[in-house]
Parts: structure tokens; sequence; C-alpha cells
């Protein structure tokens, strides 16, 4: 009996109608009555000379809820047949060691490998990660006849028609993004869907400013191409391609950095052509998502509150928990940590600084006294990790 025996589509998107059957496992697995508590609570809990402050949004968005609850039901749907993620599902150690557990296997994690989906046969489940998966995969995976479950966030599938729509009208996109991340590396996929569809993937306003200097001025051509060698779609001509952008961002990044690299870009357009050609050579719309900008407008709000210090909880990988830390760190000291095992001591943390790769120790971190601790957490931490920090914080404080 093959999958298409079972569900009569080959990519399933809404689930399998199972979401009661799993919800205790998805609340045992995931959720913290500690957390609950302390939101109904006004988002503080006072412990001593400890208080602690939530951000008033933090952990799970609605698309990691959504990816889950899709790999929970297939799993419970198909209890026999063999699972396959093709990537993390989201960026967080518990909840992918979780999805291992349950026996659900990752596939080799490059892309770049063409064999990676050399063993899946047509009675196989492949899971799609919520970051998505390129137009290629998707392909490769549907002409094999398995099932896919797609559990791609909506506001990613939202970034895809807007470049899709660049590539259709002849438009390049400019994406604002981490180049290897998942999301970015399936989102840049969608303007190669037509013919001519080019792309470019900058990082941060420096590398906009670059070709923004190239769109002005002219430049090197090679040099640009060897700058972005692995950004950037293989036939790029930079002499013609960049004559029309269209601006998209990966939806994880800064709310404020992408508005401003669009418009650095409507500016370069401007000098180059003159205003009364940017409606014609210029597009832009804001694909952050609202998850990610609610998430950064608590900190914000967060660490103007007399806050001591900011805890920020989620996986070192999380693009859109490094830039919790990132918009902390200007304010407040700030420890970016994957979990509660990070936190060895009240006078010992372990934790990754913001814009650096290795994770440090840092001595002292809790100061003496009366401390207000503020916490948040990424879009793809559960809510019993914020539990578990909490709760060990407060027991090696009191053992002090």
């Amino acid at each position: 009996m093959s999958a298409t025996d079972i569900v009569p589509q080959a990519v399933v998107r809404r689930g399998f109608g199972l979401k009661d059957q799993i919800r205790d496992s998805i609340v045992s697995d995931y959720h913290s009555d500690l957390i609950r508590r302390i939101k109904e609570q006004g988002h503080t809990l006072g412990m001593g000379r400890l208080t602690f402050r939530l951000a008033q949004e933090f952990g799970f968005c609605y698309g990691v809820e959504f990816a889950l609850n899709l790999a929970y039901e297939t799993h419970k749907k198909f209890p026999d047949r063999r699972i396959f993620l093709t990537n993390e599902i989201i960026h967080n150690p518990r909840v992918n060691n979780r999805l291992h557990e349950m026996g659900i296997d990752f596939l080799e994690a490059s892309s770049e490998n063409p064999a990676r989906f050399a063993h899946i046969t047509a009675d196989d489940i492949v899971l799609i990660p919520a970051f998505g998966a390129p137009v290629d995969e998707f392909k490769e995976l549907k002409d094999k006849g398995c099932l896919v479950v797609d559990t791609t966030c909506g506001s990613v599938v939202a970034v895809w028609k807007r470049v899709e729509k660049y590539a259709r009208e002849g438009f390049t996109a400019i994406i604002h993004g981490k180049f290897a991340h998942e999301e970015t590396h399936a989102t840049s996929s969608q303007a190669l869907k037509y013919e001519g569809g080019k792309y470019l993937i900058v990082l941060n306003q420096e590398e906009a400013q670059y070709v923004c200097d190239y769109i002005v001025n002219g430049g090197d051509k090679e040099a640009l191409l060897r700058k972005f060698e692995k950004a950037c779609s293989p036939d790029l001509d930079p002499d013609q391609d960049l004559k029309r952008v269209g601006l998209a961002n990966q939806t994880t990044m800064l709310s404020g950095e992408s508005l401003e690299i669009a418009e650095m870009f409507r500016s370069a357009i401007e000098r180059r052509y003159g205003s009364e050609l940017v409606a014609d050579q210029f597009r832009h719309f804001d694909t952050i998502c609202t998850a990610t900008q609610d998430r950064q407008d608590a900190v914000n709000k967060l660490v103007q509150e007399n806050i001591d210090l900011m805890i920020v909880i989620g996986g070192y990988n999380s693009s859109n928990t490094t830039h919790l830390c990132e918009i902390a760190s200007q304010h407040v000291p700030t420890y970016h940590i994957d979990d509660a095992s990070c936190v060895v001591s009240p006078s010992r943390i372990r934790h990754k600084p913001a814009g650096e790769a290795p994770e440090v120790f840092t001595d002292r971190w809790l100061p003496d006294g009366e401390v207000t601790v503020g916490l948040t957490a990424g879009a793809s931490t559960p809510d019993r990790v914020v539990g578990e920090v909490v709760d060990r914080i407060v027991n090696l404080a009191f053992e002090q």
C-alpha cells in the first residue's frame, strides 16, 4: 500500500484532523505551568531578591505551533511508516531532539548533496520544515510519489509570493537575509521558477551599500559577483539585472534594518535614473512577519523598564532569537542561552554574545542585592524551556 492509497493528495498542508488527539502530547512536551502563572500575574514574578519580568510577546509563534501540530499529527496518523524531515523543523534543539525521539528521522542537512533523497520511496512520508524548502526539493519529492507534509509558515509563503511576482514582472529580487539560512535558500529559489528570474541576497546595510553604490556609479562587475558568489542567482548580470529591483526579506530579520535597506535601494534607483522612473524600477513590500515584529517590539519596550539584565532564550542558530539578543544588548547586559543548563551558577553563565559565533563564559553575571531580570525567548522556544530557566536561576540564587 502506498502513501497515495491512504491520503489522496501528494502534499498535505492542513493536517489530518487529529489536533484534539495530539493536544495532550504538545502540552506535556512544550507548555509550562510556571510560565502560565507568571503571565497571569502581569508577566512578573517576585522571588526573594529576584524579580523576573517577561516580555509581553515571546516564545512560540503561530507558525511554529502550526508546524509542530502537523508533525505530531503525521506521527499519530502513520505510526508504522517511515517519516523524515528535510531539515530541523525549527531552530530549537529541544524540539528537534523530541521529534527524533518520536522516531522521525532527519535527512542530511546539506541541500547541496544531489543524493540526499536517494533512499526515499513512494511509501515514505517527508515533512517540510517551517522554513520551507527550495523549489527543486519539492519537485524531487513529489516526483518520487511520497507523501509530503508541508509545514512551511504562512509568513514565509507570503514572501515567496512576493518574490515570484517580482520575477514574473522582470524585477531582480533583493533579499535581506542570511544566504545560508534555510528560509532564504527556499525563498531565493522562488525567483528561479520563471525564465529570467534573478535574485541577490544582502546580509546587512554594509552589503546593501556596496550594491547601491554599484547601481549609482557602476563598477567592477567581476568583483561584485565574487563578493556575492554564494548569494546571487547563477547568471546574474549586475549591469542589466540591477536596473529594476524588488525588495523582500527573510521574515526573522531586524525590521528596522530591512526598512532602511529598502530605502537605500529606492534612493539608489532614484539617484541613478531619476525620481520619475522610481515607480517603474523599484518595488518594496515589508515581509517581516508579525510575530517577529511583535517580539522585537516587546523587547524594545521591556529594556526601557528599569531592568538590570536580559536573558534571551533560544537556539543559537535561530535568527529571530539572535536579533532579540542584538536589540537588548544595546541597552542592558544581555545573555543569549539555549536552555537552563547554560546557567552554571549564580556567578557563572555560558552564553552566546550578540554578533559573536562561539559560546563564552561570563562570571558575576547576576549582581548582588535586588535584581530585576528581563526575560524573552525566540519564536521557536517552548514555554517549558523558559520555565526551566526561571526555576534554575531561582534555585541557584537561594542556594547561595
